[in-house]
């Protein structure tokens, strides 16, 4: 089952957003009393519908398998954890009021970075942690949340020097950047240049376009007569790869960013990606997690976010063990240490001793038993959750598309989730 990315999160327009930009930290790092009622409850916001709403199906069997196993190991303080009914819809805020009045201590989501602003003022304003799987818009990183939102999705500038790398590989000496206009396009594509720049790839020809207007950047791109061509784009991509393609640039010379990559097939010129290369975020769900999620819901056909899920949902429930307290300002403050981020914290609340590695809930209890600090590695790999609550690292699937311009997974890499 293959991750969907390429259609799983709109591309955010500039974060247009009431909130202020601030500093790291807040109650990520300070220490807090315990204030919980001794019941962990976790909500859902949901909230892809029309094409997108295929993404809350893994997204709500990943967290229903996480509270079944973790209420499997004796729960909170021997209390079941209780996941509270979820709603679907796009008003983000408003189902953010709704779990705060349902007492939610953690919240999982949303999906698309565009209404992550609008949850995370409701949530950080009611003390209530908030954990994305899929927000990758790299303007969350600066929003003000006074330490309460985190991510297990790296930022979408993460994939940049994985997109170098492969040109690289590919024998590349010089490239050319062909980015779709808007912030997705210009971050990533000011990243490439940047990591390239690192790399020691020869000059780099950038130039922007407007989806079904590529056909000036594809002529910038082919008169920098480059080794490789990077497409950072979205829905404009096959629009995109079709001028590339008419300028004589195809094949192996194209490595594709995350949300140009697609299953094309007829839709492009025969061979036009053959040898093409691009990347999806994440790692690809194992069999047996693949297989625990189909028991919980039959029908699932896409695991998309269903890793970044489980593992959002483990780690608060981890957190709140490591803070013996249930309330979100506890949860918020254990959630970096954790999750194996190396922030220091003004506060003695969160769990010291010897970093143990721990993948599931109950290796983690037993290693705080133990007088150990868990370090959680869940199913879509190292967390580590920084000063701002972007994970450290970010994982990627490397696809190759064959002569039928249908991708196939390759590989993997990992990247620091900064961009470098």
């Amino acid at each position: 089952m293959r991750r969907g990315w390429a259609l799983a999160v709109l591309a955010a327009a500039a974060l247009t957003t009431t909130g202020c930009l601030g500093p790291a930290g807040g109650a990520r790092v300070e220490q807090a009393d315990a204030s919980g009622d001794g019941i962990l409850r976790i909500g859902l916001i949901l909230d892809n519908t029309g094409a997108q709403s295929f993404l809350n199906a893994p997204q709500l069997a990943a967290a229903k398998l996480a509270v079944k196993e973790i209420n499997a190991a004796g729960g909170h303080k021997g209390k079941p954890v209780e996941l509270l009914p979820e709603t679907v819809g796009g008003d983000t805020a408003a189902q953010a009021k709704a779990l705060v009045a349902a007492k939610a201590d953690v919240v999982i989501g949303p999906t698309d970075s565009s209404r992550a602003p609008a949850a995370i003022d409701v949530l950080s304003n009611a003390k209530v942690a908030m954990i994305s799987p899929a927000n990758t818009a790299s303007g969350l990183s600066r929003y003000e949340s006074n330490g309460y939102y985190f991510r297990t999705s790296a930022a979408d500038i993460a994939q940049a020097p994985v997109l170098v790398k492969l040109a690289k590989d590919g024998g590349a000496a010089t490239i050319a950047v062909v980015y779709e206009e808007g912030s997705y396009g210009k971050d990533v594509s000011n990243a490439v240049a940047a990591a390239a720049k690192e790399a020691g790839l020869g000059p780099v020809a950038v130039a922007g376009f407007t989806p079904g207007q590529a056909q000036q950047a594809s002529a910038a791109a082919k008169a920098a007569a480059p080794d490789a061509v990077v497409l950072v784009s979205r829905e404009g991509a096959q629009g995109a790869l079709a001028e590339l393609n008419n300028a004589g640039l195809s094949g192996k010379k194209l490595i594709l960013s995350d949300g140009a990559v697609n299953q094309y097939g007829s839709g492009l010129g025969s061979r036009a990606l053959d040898g093409a290369r691009g990347i999806l975020p994440g790692t690809f769900a194992s069999a047996h997690f693949q297989g625990e999620l189909v028991s919980v819901d039959p029908e699932l056909k896409d695991m998309t976010f269903a890793a970044e899920t489980y593992d959002a949902v483990n780690l608060a429930a981890i957190a709140a063990a490591a803070a013996q307290d249930d309330a979100g300002t506890s949860v918020a403050g254990s959630l970096i240490a954790v999750s194996g981020g190396n922030v220091q914290t003004s506060g003695s609340g969160g769990p010291s001793g010897e970093a143990t590695v721990c993948k599931t809930y109950q290796e983690c209890l037993d290693a705080l038993r133990a007088g150990n600090r868990p370090d959680y590695d869940g199913e879509s790999g190292p967390v580590g959750f920084d000063s701002h609550g972007d994970v450290s690292s970010a994982n990627y699937v490397v696809y190759t598309y064959g002569s039928d311009n249908t991708a196939t997974m390759s590989g993997n890499e990992t990247a620091n989730s900064s961009g470098s």
